[in-house]
C-alpha cells in the first residue's frame, strides 16, 4: 500500500524553514569570514573563492551541471560551462523552483549548485571522509543551503557537501515527449544528484575529501533517493556508505503510471499534439505556471507528490523490492525513524479543517488512509487510547507509512551488509513555532531529529534543556563516527550493536539504550504483511 499521511512529508516542514537544522550551542557560524589564502581551490571547471570563518571553510553555490534552462529544461545534466578567474563562492545560490513559506514563487531554473563545508585545517592533502546530504521535502521543496553542518563536520574532521537537484515537474515530469538515454522517461532530478556525486569523485580532493570514503545521506524525500542510489546502477561506485533518515522508500511510481499522469498534466498545461510540439510547448510553459500546478503520479488524493519513477535502466525496480531480492549495493547503512512521524502531517491536516478530527469521524478518517482495513484498524489503534483523534490518526500514518517500513527495509538490508538501526524519541522535541498552541503534542515528529544534528533550526524556538543538548552531541558523535568509519560505535557512549535479533538504539534525552521491541511498538504485523516487496 503506499504512502499517504506520510506523504504530506516535509511541505510543511521545508517551507516554514524547518530544513535548517541545529541545536548545539557554540557551533554556529556567525564568526565574520576573513581572506586567506586557503579560500581558493581548483575545480575541473575552475577556481572558486570560498569563506573562511574561525570554525570552517564553506564554498558556496558552486555549479556542478550546466544550467537546465531553455533547450536544457527536461534534459539530463551537462557538465558545468569553465570559467576563467576566480569564481565566487561565498554567498548561498539560488534553490531550485518552488514556493516559498507564502505560497509565493521562489528559486530560479539555474539552480544545480552545491555547498561544501570543510574544517578550517582541511587541504589538498588532507583526505577526509565525505558526507553528501541530500535535502528532503517531497520533492517539490528544500534546498541544500538551508543546512549548516559545522558541528557535524568539525566532530567527525570530515567534509559534509550540501546539494540542490531539480524539483516537482522540472525534476520528474515523465512525458514520452521528453524522453532521454535511449527512451527513459522522468528522473530528472535522480539524474542531477548522481551528477553531483560524479562531481564529488572528481573534485572533492581538492577540498581534502576523499573521494573514496563518501557516505550519502537525506532525510524524507532525501532518504527516498538514497535508497534509490543504493539500487541505480548508475549510483554504483560512488559512494562507500549510507544514512536514511525517515523515508518511505517504498513510495515509487511506476513507469506506466508516471506516463499517465505526466500526459495528464502536459494537457492541463496545454500541451498536447506530436511529439515535438508538445516538447517544445512545455519548455516554454513559465514556471509560475508549473509551480501552480504541482506534478502529482504517486500517491492517493492530494498527498500525490512528483519523484523518481521505476522500470527504467537508471531505476530498475522498486527500491524495497530491489533490497528484498538481494540487488541493493552492500554498503554500511544507518537506518532509522522518529517515534512520531506523522504527528506532524496530521498537525497540518488538522489546522486545515479541525472539526474532522473527531472521535466520532475516527473511522472515516481511517478510511481515508487504509480504505476497506478501517475496522481492523481501528481495533488496534481505538481512539480511546489517545489524549486526541489527532493522535489516534498520526499513530496510524506513523507505524503504517516510515516507521514498520523502515523496519522492514532494515531487516532486508542486514542479510547482506552491516546495518544500524535507530528510533528517534525526545517527547518534548521543539517544534516549528508556526504549530505552537496546538491542543495536542507532536512530540517526535518527522523531521524534528534534523535539530540535533545540524547547527541552526530557523524556526524554531531558543533554548534546550541539558538532556536534549546532550542527546544532540550523542547523536552528532554517532553519525560522525558512522561517516567515519562505516560503524557508529563510540566508546564512550551508549553502545549501538548491528541489527541483528531486532537491535535498534532509542535515541532519547538521557535514556538512549538498545531495544528490540520496535516492531512490536509499531504493530508491525499489521503493516508489513502488506508491504510492497
Amino acid at each position: 500500500m503506499v504512502v499517504n499521511s506520510g506523504l504530506r512529508l516535509v511541505r510543511a516542514v521545508v517551507a516554514s524553514g524547518l530544513l535548517m537544522a541545529g541545536l548545539l550551542a557554540g557551533c554556529g557560524t556567525s564568526n565574520q569570514a576573513v581572506p586567506d589564502a586557503r579560500s581558493v581551490v581548483p575545480t575541473r571547471s575552475g577556481q572558486v573563492r570560498g569563506q573562511i570563518a574561525d570554525d570552517h571553510r564553506l564554498f558556496a553555490a558552486i555549479p556542478y551541471a550546466a544550467s537546465p534552462t531553455g533547450a536544457r529544461r527536461w534534459q539530463p545534466p551537462a557538465a558545468p560551462d569553465p570559467w576563467t578567474g576566480q569564481r565566487d563562492a561565498t554567498a548561498a545560490g539560488p534553490r531550485c523552483p518552488q514556493t516559498g513559506s507564502g505560497n509565493e514563487p521562489v528559486g530560479s531554473e539555474d539552480c544545480l549548485n552545491l555547498n561544501v563545508w570543510t574544517p578550517v585545517s582541511a587541504s589538498d592533502r588532507s583526505r577526509l571522509p565525505v558526507l553528501v546530504w541530500i535535502h528532503g521535502g517531497s520533492f517539490i521543496n528544500g534546498s541544500g543551503r538551508d543546512f549548516t553542518p559545522v558541528g557535524l563536520m568539525n566532530a567527525g574532521n570530515m567534509v559534509v557537501v550540501t546539494i540542490n537537484y531539480r524539483l516537482g515537474a522540472l525534476g520528474f515530469l515523465a512525458h514520452p515527449a521528453l524522453a532521454h538515454d535511449g527512451g527513459q522517461v522522468g528522473n530528472f532530478g535522480l539524474l542531477d544528484q548522481q551528477a553531483a556525486l560524479r562531481w564529488v569523485r572528481d573534485n572533492i580532493a581538492s577540498f581534502g575529501g576523499d573521494p573514496a570514503a563518501v557516505t550519502i545521506a537525506g532525510e524524507s524525500a532525501g532518504a527516498m533517493s538514497v535508497c534509490d542510489h543504493l539500487i541505480s546502477p548508475a549510483s554504483a561506485g560512488l559512494f562507500r556508505a549510507a544514512i536514511l533518515q525517515s523515508g518511505p522508500c517504498q513510495v515509487q511510481a511506476d513507469r506506466d503510471t508516471a506516463i499517465a499522469a505526466s500526459r495528464d498534466y502536459a494537457e492541463k498545461l496545454g500541451c498536447v499534439g506530436e511529439t515535438t510540439a508538445i516538447a517544445a510547448c512545455l519548455r516554454a510553459v513559465p514556471v509560475t505556471r508549473m509551480l501552480d500546478m504541482p506534478l502529482a503520479f504517486a500517491g492517493n488524493g492530494d498527498d500525490r507528490i512528483p519523484g523518481p519513477v521505476t522500470g527504467e535502466a537508471l531505476l530498475p525496480s522498486n527500491p524495497v523490492a530491489a533490497v528484498h531480492a538481494g540487488q541493493a549495493a552492500r554498503v554500511p547503512v544507518l537506518i532509522g525513524f522518529t517515534h512520531d512521524e506523522s504527528t506532524l502531517f496530521a498537525a497540518e491536516s488538522y489546522l486545515k479543517n479541525p472539526r474532522d478530527f473527531t472521535a466520532g469521524n475516527y473511522p472515516n478518517l481511517l478510511a481515508g488512509i487504509v480504505g476497506g482495513r478501517a475496522e481492523e484498524v481501528a481495533r488496534r489503534y481505538p481512539v480511546g487510547d489517545y489524549a486526541h483523534p489527532v493522535l489516534a490518526y498520526a499513530a496510524v500514518g506513523t507505524d503504517q507509512d516510515i516507521a514498520c517500513p523502515a523496519l522492514d527495509m532494515t531487516a532486508a538490508l542486514a542479510r547482506s551488509a552491516s546495518v544500524y538501526s535507530y528510533e528517534f524519541d525526545d517527547p518534548h522535541a521543539a517544534a516549528p513555532t508556526e504549530l505552537a498552541g496546538l491542543p495536542f503534542p507532536l512530540g517526535a515528529a518527522h523531521a524534528l531529529e534534523l535539530p540535533y544534528l545540524f547547527d541552526h533550526v530557523e524556526g524554531f524556538p531558543a533554548g534546550h534543556s541539558t538532556d536534549q543538548r546532550a542527546l544532540a552531541r550523542q547523536m552528532i558523535r554517532y553519525w560522525a563516527a558512522f561517516v567515519n568509519t562505516g560503524d557508529p560505535a563510540v566508546a564512550d557512549q551508549p553502545a549501538w550493536p548491528a541489527y541483528q535479533g531486532q537491535r535498534t538504539l532509542l535515541l532519547a534525552p538521557g535514556d538512549s539504550r538498545v531495544i528490540t521491541d520496535a516492531a512490536t511498538e509499531h504493530r508491525c504485523d499489521l503493516w508489513n504483511a502488506v508491504a510492497p516487496k
